[in-house]
């Protein structure tokens, strides 16, 4: 994915490079590149099941302290 901005006639360095800058945050390589920089190991089943659990005992206990008043 490259991004190719041409110069319009009369067109001004500064303008031409804040309609690149524009077009680049629009295509998003910037957040793609942000997030590949560093790699994430994928969770074993194990933490994924961990992960699930205990959301979910969040959430039951989110619910539990509603019933008493304590979430609006």
């Amino acid at each position: 994915m490259s991004i190719e901005v041409k110069r319009k006639p009369k067109e001004t360095v500064s303008a031409l490079v804040r309609r690149f800058s524009r077009a680049v945050q629009k295509s998003g390589i910037l957040n793609e590149a942000k997030k590949r920089r560093f790699y994430i190991k994928k969770k074993t089943r194990r933490e994924k099941r961990e992960s699930a659990l205990r959301r979910i005992r969040i959430i039951k206990e989110r619910e539990k302290l509603k019933k008493l008043g304590f979430f609006s």
